[in-house]
């Protein structure tokens, strides 16, 4: 695929050879908005790469295996995956499991090394400190990639987008017709997207019109599992995926086989992160340990591909907030709740053909958060996108 370079994008694939040849510190973090093209210029700088060393190793990682396949489609396009590089998740790239006597994977521990010259980091703007510190431990160059306009790390306190070497902000030719990628501008400039018909699958409803709730409704039914929902509030969340099982034919307000869960809290030895999603394969009501916890002893396939096999907490499934002062590491108990409607925090990572986004603004938002918010709900939408506001 040719590629036809914006102003900024030479700049910044200047500003990124520049520190390869002469590195001054052993990172340089590159940030971009939504159609900007981050994905092509990882793809050339690649091509660069193999331009003055053709032995060059690159390991190309996201955080989230759906990114992962898209960095790979993308470099594919390009004619940029070198049969020499890999291309996974972070986790799987930097952890290597702990084995038992009887084969099964017990935990997750960081890899003695890694095998490459450089590491690609494709969605940094959602890494946390921990990962950070553990991929700058392997002591190689690291080119973080995010998207600076988007909310930062579920976990405060740390974020890679606050301090770039470079950014990408026009938008590149080949996305400038693009309705989501249009109001993904006016959430960032904005704030605001006025009710209306943006094009093919991309609109805003008013929720104050009476024709929006059977066609919200309608939606919500034959969308299937390819249906991303998106709230503000907890309990939006809770009883949109109440309202969602009853479609799927789900009949009690306990989980089942076949429920889709989202997973509340990082457990790096167990390989599951907040914010990772799958669909129930088995499952067993339990009740465990010298606290008698009621769990769920559950096989889950998460969506990158993953197994996780351990215990749910019972109480959390519904439950307003998350409940992680209920368990410690000892308790072996992990924390799920249903995911076919999430938070727009918890979505972060995630795209899906199909979005509907709930607009509901926190009374302690500033409007720089409400912009990142809204920004950040848009852009999970591949293809259509209904905003209710």
């Amino acid at each position: 695929m040719r590629f036809d370079p914006t102003n900024d994008q030479k700049k910044a694939l200047e500003a990124v050879i520049g520190w390869w040849q002469n590195p001054v510190h052993s990172y340089f973090t590159l940030g971009g908005y939504a159609g900007t093209g981050k994905t092509s210029l990882l793809s050339v700088f690649r091509q660069i790469l193999k331009k003055l060393n053709p032995k060059t190793k690159v390991a190309f990682c996201a955080y989230t295996g759906k990114a992962s396949q898209v960095l790979e489609s993308s470099l594919r396009l390009h004619g940029a995956r070198a049969d020499t590089d890999s291309v996974s998740t972070i986790h799987s790239l930097i952890y290597a499991p702990v084995v038992n006597s009887k084969g099964s994977v017990t935990g997750w521990k960081p890899k003695q090394q890694i095998k490459a010259d450089v590491i690609v980091v494709d969605e940094a703007s959602m890494i946390d400190r921990q990962i950070w510190e553990d991929l700058l431990s392997f002591d190689l160059p690291i080119l973080a990639v995010g998207d600076h306009g988007q909310l930062p790390p579920i976990k405060p306190g740390f974020n890679l987008m606050t301090r770039l070497d470079a950014k990408l902000e026009a938008i590149h030719r080949q996305a400038v017709d693009n309705p989501i990628i249009k109001l993904s501008i006016m959430a960032r400039e904005t704030g605001l997207i006025p009710v209306n018909n943006y094009g093919q699958g991309v609109k805003k409803l008013s929720r104050y019109d009476s024709a929006s709730g059977s066609e919200v409704e309608e939606l919500m039914q034959s969308s299937g599992k390819s249906l991303l929902i998106l709230a503000g509030y907890n309990q939006t969340r809770i009883k949109l995926n109440q309202q969602m099982r009853t479609y799927f034919g789900f009949e009690t307000p306990e989980p089942g086989s076949g429920d889709r869960v989202i997973c509340l809290k990082n457990n790096w030895e167990k390989g599951i992160y907040n914010g990772m999603t799958g669909v129930i394969q088995s499952l067993k009501s339990e009740v465990i340990g010298p606290k008698s916890i009621e769990v769920y002893k559950t096989e889950i396939k998460m969506d990158d591909g993953t197994v996780f096999e351990g215990n749910m907490l019972r109480n959390q499934f519904n439950a307003p907030s998350t409940l992680a002062d209920q368990i410690n590491k000892k308790d072996d108990v992990d924390l799920f709740d249903f995911g076919y409607a999430l938070t727009v925090h918890k979505a972060q990572g995630s795209q899906s053909p199909k979005v509907l986004l709930f607009e509901e603004r926190n009374k302690y938002m500033t409007d720089e958060d409400w912009r990142r918010w809204l920004y950040t709900g848009i852009t999970r939408a591949e293809d259509n996108l209904t905003i209710v506001g």
